[in-house]
């Protein structure tokens, strides 16, 4: 086993240290390669050094650059050098975080790594928090406690009776709302064409004003970072409006959330820590290995509520069960590498890191580590 993992580490360091020698995308030799790997299932048992061989040989070269520090698609971060190696290690000891009995470290880290996020985002420091996938899966962590508290309000408990003769739920977003959002609408069965649509301005910025009148359990969603733009929607104006008719209001921040860290752009988000629920992914801006997403709900009760699991043979002790707060009971430890993230970069590190990407993209210092945010 130590002989095949300091291979792999030579693989790996190799790898990244020849991406700028190369292009971005795969040549169409390496495109041509990968047909190699279409063969039936194996009959026989292949060493683990030639399992890794035949992978480096064909796959390396037919990887996107994203990595690298010339990939520039899709909001798409690179990873740190400390998170990249925490990375490695918690899959070694292969901690499966579910329960607090089976993992001590990992629930550990991830109670220490939702004070130190609530805190840099300066979001409410008793949220709850989960640690998901990515944005698709925070936005629908956030949104089902949101389902959760709108329909308990009317009197009804979605979790034991689903949606069939609850009260209609109104959704309001914005008219250029990402497709991540969208899509956990529907997976939470509240609908992708039946949302309401809110005209957005010239920089697809939600116009607060046009948010209709809202009766009965409602849910506005707003967007901290348009992907296409950048631009921040009214964040305290749409939080007055929402509460002020009694909705609950979830931000989609997959990026632009973590402008909060930086000095320079903390304006940006005036105002968002007046909603009730936040989704980002700590695999943009935080530069920590895919994949990796946040959620956080103001009212931790009904982040439990709605992810609560019921089965009475899976001990359950005082101590927070991490379990009780994602869809996952199963899932890797991804708290490790935005733990080792955050300690390697501190405040100021974090601060430097967003703030020198949303200043000058094309021009990070090498100190940023590999392909440092390039939101």
């Amino acid at each position: 086993m130590q002989a095949l993992l300091t291979r792999t580490a030579g693989i790996a360091a190799r790898y990244l240290e020849t991406l700028e020698d190369r292009s971005v995308a795969p040549t169409a030799a390496a495109l041509e390669g990968l047909k190699e790997l279409v063969e039936p299932m194996p009959g026989q048992p292949m060493e683990p050094a030639q399992v890794l061989e035949t992978l480096d040989r064909i796959g390396s070269p037919a990887t996107m650059g994203m990595a690298g520090r010339r990939f520039f698609g899709f909001v798409i971060g690179g990873s740190l050098p400390a998170a990249l190696a925490a990375n490695w290690l918690a899959g070694a000891c292969d901690q499966c975080p579910g329960l607090f009995v089976a993992s001590l470290i990992a629930t550990a880290l991830e109670e220490v790594c939702l004070a130190w996020l609530l805190d840099v985002l300066k979001l409410p420091a008793q949220s709850g928090g989960a640690f998901v996938t990515g944005a698709t899966v925070a936005n629908f962590t956030a949104l089902a406690a949101a389902r959760h508290s709108v329909l308990a309000r009317a009197g009804w408990d979605v979790e034991a009776d689903g949606l069939f003769g609850a009260p209609p739920i109104t959704v309001a977003i914005g008219d250029e709302a990402h497709p991540s959002l969208i899509k956990a609408l529907g997976l939470l069965g509240l609908g992708r064409s039946r949302v309401v649509r809110v005209p957005v301005d010239s920089q697809g910025r939600l116009v607060a004003a046009r948010i209709p009148a809202l009766q009965g359990p409602a849910i506005v969603c707003m967007q901290s970072g348009n992907v296409n733009t950048g631009a921040f929607d009214p964040e305290g104006e749409i939080c007055e409006r929402a509460h002020s008719q009694g909705a609950w209001v979830h931000v989609d921040g997959a990026f632009g959330l973590w402008a909060a860290v930086s000095p320079a752009h903390a304006h940006l988000t005036e105002g968002v820590a007046a909603a009730d629920s936040w989704a980002t992914d700590a695999h943009k801006w935080l530069n920590v290995p895919y994949d990796s997403g946040l959620a956080f709900v103001r009212d931790a009760a009904a982040l439990k509520s709605a992810m609560s699991l019921t089965a009475a043979y899976l001990p359950q002790g005082e101590h927070r069960e991490p379990s009780q707060y994602t869809p996952e009971l199963s899932r890797r430890a991804r708290r490790v590498e935005i733990w080792a993230a955050l300690k390697s970069l501190g405040r100021a590190g974090l601060a430097d890191l967003v703030g020198a990407t949303a200043a000058s993209p094309l021009d990070l210092p090498k100190n940023c580590g590999k392909g440092a945010a390039r939101s």
